[in-house]
């Protein structure tokens, strides 16, 4: 039976049910392949491209390798419990639709404008990178950035926004394929950079492979120290093992994306084996890459070349190219400049895409306004991927990049800790439910998932903790004031509860 009050929850039979409105009907198109070509494209961009080489040099030194099996291992244990809800309940949303069946409507709704932060951060702090590595490849720094009086104005990150949002307004399927044209191109500069970095590699630049970890004068303190750091008062983030750990959190970034896949439920052919497929396929087939390129990475320059400050980097941060530039390989850099151009094309194409899934989820279960939701003829939430747009071309072209990223790592990690106790709770409610992928080892894979992610949560900064706080508390907020009032569950259950016409009293007979 669904609870009561905010603590009500959606059966997975309804939520299934739902899907063939009418006017919120999204079309199936996807299948397996273009499942592991969404998952690949939006994983592999920011962490090769952007990340890699910034952590290494300033956190983890040649551990960063380490760092990326570390985090592929929590995203690995949350994957299984993606895989299997999501072909269990192969409804749009994601983490959303899977705690409305679980843990109600509330925790719903806080998973959901939890998500609508980690996708709008993640594609705006993208759609930055994407402008860094156009101006390198017009050959200047700061090609992209306009100056208005006091504000900084990235047109670049701007532009590509605006196309990527043209292209999902105009199809899933579209999409799809634009994806896999450029998540191809950026696959191969990803290989190139292994198979010509691998001859200028030195043994002794992963000595020593943890480097010591610097004093806590050089670290961070106040709301800019982990929360481990600040609750335990253990120094040393930078470097040795506490710069492990830290760097373990910050590249889980560059592993966002698998969980993007479970948001195209809706529109998927054979859900129950298409989407355990694309989900697990990809994260395999990235982790592969990225350790492959951290070695060739670290193996080509000493880590302290990487640093910030260093004379190889300067003011700026190090990217995948620093390296090769190092060596003098001025075509492989600009290579990976078009490679990077090509990877976040997609990592934001992705992001977006699950931005406009959890909001049309969303708002065909009222908890959004409910005319956002239509459909219309073409099959896909025109109006939502319109606002989506204008919303992520603000932030992209106004705000800086600076601890966006963390953002979006809090909120992911927050959403996978949901869905992996979700999994454990739903085996027990709903055993009856057929499930096309089963999660191995239940309960002990989930707590595994669990602990893994909240460690990872633990390694992030305060500040960042006091800011995604305070961003569930204006959902709080919201949700009270207008979610719950207009929820369409809510108002189906009441009517369910009111009595019949006949069998109400006449009004005199009250009195």
């Amino acid at each position: 039976m669904p609870g009561v009050g905010i603590w009500r929850t959606k059966s997975v039979e309804q939520s299934i049910a739902d899907t063939d409105e009418p006017d919120t009907r999204l079309r199936r198109e996807l299948t397996a392949k273009d499942l592991t070509v969404f998952g690949v494209a939006v994983v592999i961009g920011a962490g090769i491209f952007t990340l890699t080489a910034r952590t290494a040099g300033n956190v983890a030194g040649p551990s960063i390798s380490l760092a990326f099996v570390l985090a592929a291992i929590a995203c690995g244990l949350a994957a299984l419990c993606y895989a299997e809800f999501a072909s269990t309940v192969p409804v749009a949303g994601s983490a959303y639709t899977f705690s409305y069946a679980t843990f109600g409507e509330f925790v719903a709704w806080i998973i959901g404008w939890d998500l609508i932060l980690e996708f709008a951060l993640a594609s705006a702090v993208v759609g930055k990178g994407w402008s860094l590595y156009l101006g390198n490849a017009l050959g200047f720094s700061g090609a992209t950035t306009a100056h208005l009086g006091p504000i900084d104005f990235d047109w670049g990150a701007l532009i590509i926004i605006g196309a990527i949002t043209a292209v999902l307004a105009i199809g899933t399927k579209v999409s799809s394929r634009v994806s896999a044209v450029i998540t191809a191109i950026k696959i191969a500069v990803v290989l190139l950079v292994i198979a010509v970095g691998v001859f200028y590699i030195k043994k002794e630049n992963y000595a020593p492979y943890i480097p010591p970890a610097e004093g806590a004068s050089s670290t961070a303190h106040g709301v800019h120290q982990t929360l481990f750091s600040f609750l335990t008062g253990a120094d040393g983030s930078s470097y040795g093992w506490y710069g492990l750990l830290a760097a373990a959190s910050l590249v889980f970034f560059a592993f966002i994306g698998f969980d993007v896949v479970a948001t195209t439920a809706e529109e998927t052919k054979n859900p129950q084996k298409a989407l355990p497929r694309g989900i697990l396929g990809s994260l395999a087939i990235v982790t592969v890459l990225y350790v492959a390129v951290t070695l060739v990475l670290t193996g080509m320059v000493k880590y302290t070349d990487l640093k910030t400050g260093s004379p190889l980097v300067g003011d700026s941060s190090a990217t995948l190219a620093t390296a090769f530039e190092a060596h003098g390989i001025t075509w492989a850099q600009t290579a990976i400049n078009f490679g990077g151009l090509a990877g976040l094309t997609t990592v934001v194409m992705v992001m977006m895409l699950g931005q406009t899934r959890v909001l049309f989820a969303m708002s065909r279960d009222g908890l959004m306004p409910r005319g956002l939701a239509k459909t219309g003829n073409k099959g896909t939430p025109v109006r939502i991927t319109l606002i989506v747009g204008a919303v992520v071309a603000l932030l992209a072209a106004f705000f800086p990049m600076g601890t966006l990223e963390e953002m979006v790592n809090i909120g992911t990690l927050f959403a996978f800790v949901l869905v992996c106790i979700g999994v454990i709770i739903l085996r027990r409610t709903r055993p009856d439910l057929p499930r096309g992928f089963r999660v191995p080892l239940v309960p002990l894979v989930p707590i595994l998932a669990v602990a893994a992610c909240g460690w990872l949560m633990l390694n992030l900064s305060v500040e960042t903790w006091i800011r995604f706080v305070a961003w569930m508390a204006l959902g709080v907020v919201i949700y009270f004031a207008y979610g719950r009032r207009k929820s369409v569950l809510g108002q189906r259950l009441a009517a369910q509860a009111e009595p019949p016409e006949e069998e109400k009293l006449p009004e005199f007979a009250q009195h």
